[in-house]
């Protein structure tokens, strides 16, 4: 039995899977170039499963899409029925990058939205891990402070799974409310994004983290 599937093996893929081993979570990545799933599994602990995303049928009831927008949306539609039951973590940000100036998703919907409305009938999409950068999440904190982790979705129980993780790894769960809320969370972490890449910033290097204080 595999708890967490992580689809794609870039640095969102490595900051996932590192808070997914410290959770104490059985994890399995699949990626594109089975070389490079292998390679990342083989990083994050010997017991970390991997395979081809084009072969394999993921294995976890939380499904993490660590990929570009265009890529998940691809990845849902392609899996379709095979992701029905599961739970599909959107920590897509849909910024136009040709331009940083943008997002490409229409006003009134979002990155998570859409790819719900890709997702077959079963499954449960859920934004989660939008707003925390890569190497946060190896670290689990920004200066000292555990992450906050803002989560959005429509089914109660699925949004419990998620917070479940995130608490077991050492993060802040922060419900947000429906999955229309990811429209926001989306348009302020590009907000955060444009301050990493701004050089007037020069303490910024994608090294920060959004954190709701009491």
């Amino acid at each position: 039995m595999t708890d967490i599937t992580i689809i794609g093996t870039g640095n969102m893929a490595r900051g996932i899977g590192t808070r997914a081993v410290a959770a104490g979570r059985t994890l399995e990545i699949l990626g594109r170039d089975s070389a490079a799933a292998q390679a990342l599994a083989a990083e994050l602990g010997a017991s970390v499963a991997f395979g081809s995303s084009a072969d394999a049928t993921p294995a976890g009831a939380l499904v993490v899409l660590a990929l570009p927008f265009d890529a998940a949306q691809e990845v849902v539609a392609a899996y379709g029925e095979a992701l029905s039951g599961k739970v599909l973590i959107d920590i897509t940000n849909p910024v136009d990058f040709t331009t940083f100036d943008s997002l490409v998703v229409a006003p009134g919907t979002s990155a998570a939205e859409e790819i719900a409305a890709l997702a077959a009938p079963g499954a449960s999409v859920v934004k989660a891990f939008n707003t925390a950068f890569a190497g946060t999440l190896v670290s689990g904190s920004v200066a000292d402070a555990p992450l906050d982790i803002f989560i959005a979705g429509d089914d109660a129980e699925a949004k419990v799974a998620v917070a479940s993780f995130v608490a077991d790894a050492g993060l802040r769960p922060i419900d947000v409310g429906p999955l229309r809320r990811s429209r926001e969370l989306e348009g302020f972490q590009f907000v955060i994004m444009t301050l990493q890449a701004n050089p007037e910033f020069d303490t910024f290097n994608w090294n920060t983290g959004l954190k709701v204080l009491v």
